[in-house]
């Protein structure tokens, strides 16, 4: 239990680093995702595109959400910037700060999971099979308009008995791969770039704004667990001293039974301390409500 308790309070005092451990696990997840998915073109001209597609951006916006949701961060500055000023100003910028963390870490996955589609190629060839120009190719020729969308279509199916008969079938599939490998490589490239620059470039600006705001978000983050876990401990001593005021008339059935009770003096002191001046339900919620509402400054002169 101890070695649990340990490993949990590691992951909260350590939650950039397991957020960028999370986001570099889905990132591994989304392309075994893709090599085990057996991609199935249907091949039918009203068909292709959207599952084309369907299947290069919609399993990104899943990963997306689920970052998202990974991402403790994530809840913790919405309470931020909806929670009400009371008597501590809200800092825009913090806010900021978290929003571009959160998403920077969100959106590895799905950028993976794209590039990766990207350069296998099956995805747009699948999709834009039916919009490629017949002139370019010799084997369509001599086929009626109808027939080269069917043909087209019909580009992802290797097994296809119409397209075993065409010359032009590899030739369609290699042209529009080539294109999908330039995407993905011209992609990766750019985003190399801007995380270069993005690096490189930060020096430029002003440090001591980045840092305040990267503290202050630190810092709420902290603050909600801290408050999260007095919380806890508060409602265990409240609701230890509750269990003995109801059975106040069966103290002594209580020891025999050996439940762990506090003798004279032992943990008086800090129960007292927490539930000073709180005896009742109303008292509680009036406790959280004024944290809610009218948050304390920073200031502890």
């Amino acid at each position: 239990m101890d070695r649990f308790r340990m490993m949990f309070q590691y992951f909260q005092s350590n939650s950039e680093s397991v957020m960028n451990g999370i986001c570099g696990l889905l990132a591994l997840a989304s392309v075994k995702m893709y090599t085990s998915f057996d991609f199935s073109c249907p091949c039918l001209p009203q068909y292709n595109v959207v599952y084309g597609l369907g299947t290069m951006f919609i399993p990104p916006v899943i990963l997306f959400l689920c970052g998202l949701i990974l991402n403790r961060q994530s809840l913790v500055m919405l309470e931020e910037w909806r929670r009400p000023a009371g008597h501590r100003k809200k800092d825009l910028a913090v806010i900021r700060h978290m929003c571009s963390s959160i998403m920077q870490r969100a959106m590895v996955a799905p950028v993976v999971w794209i590039v990766v589609t990207l350069l296998d190629g099956k995805c747009l060839i699948c999709a834009f099979s039916g919009s490629v120009d017949p002139e370019k190719f010799v084997g369509f020729a001599n086929v009626s308009t109808v027939q080269v969308q069917q043909l087209l279509a019909k580009v992802p199916c290797k097994d296809d008995e119409l397209m075993r008969n065409n010359t032009s079938h590899k030739a369609v599939s290699r042209y529009l791969r080539c294109w999908s490998q330039a995407l993905g490589w011209s992609i990766l490239l750019i985003l190399i770039i801007a995380a270069f620059l993005a690096r490189w470039l930060r020096p430029c600006f002003n440090q001591a704004t980045l840092l305040q705001a990267r503290h202050w978000s630190n810092y709420i983050d902290i603050e909600q667990k801290i408050f999260e876990e007095t919380c806890c401990e508060h409602s265990r001593l409240f609701a230890h001293k509750c269990i003995l005021h109801f059975f106040e008339s069966m103290q002594q059935e209580i020891k025999r039974h050996s439940f762990s009770l506090p003798k004279e003096g032992e943990e008086a002191e800090g129960e007292e301390d927490l539930l000073r001046g709180i005896t009742n339900q109303d008292q509680v919620n009036k406790v959280l409500k004024t944290w809610y509402y009218e948050k304390p400054p920073l200031d502890v002169s």
